[in-house]
């Protein structure tokens, strides 16, 4: 028991005795006294503060000379854009109509347009891009600084109407028919797909008034979707044989429907129904053209209308064909004139319809007197009986379209037709010399 007594005694004074206040050794102790603050102490350690140092010198070497830097380039660009050498600024595009106007990559002139300043470059696409008149509107917008996209199943359309854009980081094509949904991410929609020749219509006709229904749903569909504009392409066929003349906007025309040009005539009509439909009843931001007969180069060579056959059948030196008496009428705009009518038409206000044509109005016979005297003085004509439902008399009134979109066609007929004479030439010898023919 006295044991025990003693251990429990020098237990509890063992318990009692203070822990020496001395503390260990240790070599950091030496390095950095417990005085300093322990941010001091962090900075010390390891270099830190030599890099924090170097870092305050870089930053204050950048804001010292940037401002410098970015006065002397804006200084040294200004007089670069009005020097005498102005292509280093101003990218001109080649002029794809051939009427002798230069279209500028840039329209101010600028070849750098700040942020916030000039319109916002858009996206389009053009169904029916690689066609006669949709490879030319392609080239206008490219032109004008706006992003490109090509539909084409090429049915009708050719890669030879758009290969001088390939390589053009604005520019893409994609072969698609209309007839199939496609998704894409656009701020406009120019639907143009469907083939507009007798030739190339009536040789599927079903296939033709399933592209102008189902397509332009498929497209209406898209612009639905996506919030983008949606112009249609349609044409004075709408009219039919009219009963009025000058035919106005307001007509409702005359057309056969079970004969061999309503799948065109009706075709169209519908595509401006559906339209219309989608404009009324789900918002959707439309515009409809109704386009009168064009010329001008890359049109097919033998697709059956009138202006092309003539200019074909005189530099192959083969009889002019006349279907008829050759009093039957039409009036004839020049490519250009025409695509100026649609970009003014998709950036207006207005829906329509609007007819986009030349008033100048021209008989057979008065045709075939201006491609003689263009061509072949010794050019001779043949006749041949008239097609079915063939319009006698064709012309618009443009008084809508001059009133509200500010636009008249400015080409006439004896000016435009020798730049289409020249594409046809050299298209016909190309193709006689691939023949072998000489």
């Amino acid at each position: 028991m006295k044991q025990l007594h003693k251990q429990s005694t020098s237990t509890r004074k063992e318990e009692e005795i203070p822990i020496s206040q001395t503390p260990p050794y240790s070599p950091k102790s030496l390095k950095h006294p417990r005085s300093l603050p322990r941010s001091l102490n962090y900075i010390l350690k390891e270099q830190r503060l030599l890099f924090i140092l170097v870092g305050i010198l870089i930053g204050s070497t950048f804001f010292i000379i940037q401002p410098s830097l970015s006065a002397l380039s804006s200084s040294d660009s200004r007089p670069r854009i009005s020097a005498q050498n102005r292509e280093l600024a101003v990218t001109t595009v080649r002029n794809p109509f051939g009427d002798g106007r230069n279209y500028n990559k840039y329209s101010n002139g600028v070849g750098r347009v700040p942020v916030g300043i000039g319109a916002k470059r858009k996206r389009i696409v053009v169904t029916g891009g690689a066609g006669f008149v949709g490879s030319h509107l392609v080239d206008k917008l490219i032109a004008m600084g706006d992003d490109v996209i090509v539909i084409d199943n090429f049915f009708t359309g050719r890669k030879e109407n758009v290969v001088h854009l390939f390589g053009n980081p604005r520019f893409e094509l994609i072969r698609h028919d209309v007839v199939e949904p496609i998704l894409l991410e656009v701020d406009q929609i120019y639907h143009l797909a469907c083939p507009a020749s007798p030739v190339h219509y009536k040789y599927n006709p079903v296939k033709t008034i399933k592209t102008n229904v189902m397509g332009t749903l498929n497209m209406l569909g898209l612009a639905k979707r996506i919030g983008a504009r949606f112009l249609l392409t349609s044409t004075s066929e709408v009219y039919g044989d009219p009963l009025e003349h000058p035919q106005k906007e307001t007509y409702w025309g005359h057309v056969n429907p079970i004969g061999v040009r309503s799948c065109y005539d009706e075709g169209k009509r519908t595509a401006e129904t559906l339209t219309m439909d989608y404009h009324r009843g789900d918002g959707v931001e439309v515009r409809i053209a109704r386009i009168f007969n064009t010329y001008g180069p890359r049109m097919c060579l033998d697709d059956g209308r009138v202006v092309s056959n003539f200019v074909a059948q005189a530099i192959r030196g083969q009889p002019m064909t006349i279907y008829g008496d050759g009093k039957q009428t039409r009036s004839f705009q020049y490519v250009s004139d025409l695509v100026d009518g649609l970009v003014a038409l998709m950036e207006g206000e207005h829906v329509g319809p609007f007819n986009l044509g030349n008033p100048g109005e021209f008989t057979m016979l008065q045709l075939a007197e201006v491609v003689k005297e263009t061509i072949d003085p010794s050019a001779t004509i043949e006749f041949k009986p008239n097609t079915a439902d063939d319009p006698h008399k064709r012309k618009p009134d443009i008084t809508k379209a001059k009133e509200l979109l500010n636009w008249e066609p400015n080409i006439s007929l004896k000016e435009g037709l020798p730049r289409m004479v020249n594409d046809f030439r050299n298209r016909i010898l190309n193709e006689d010399e691939g023949k072998g023919n000489k």
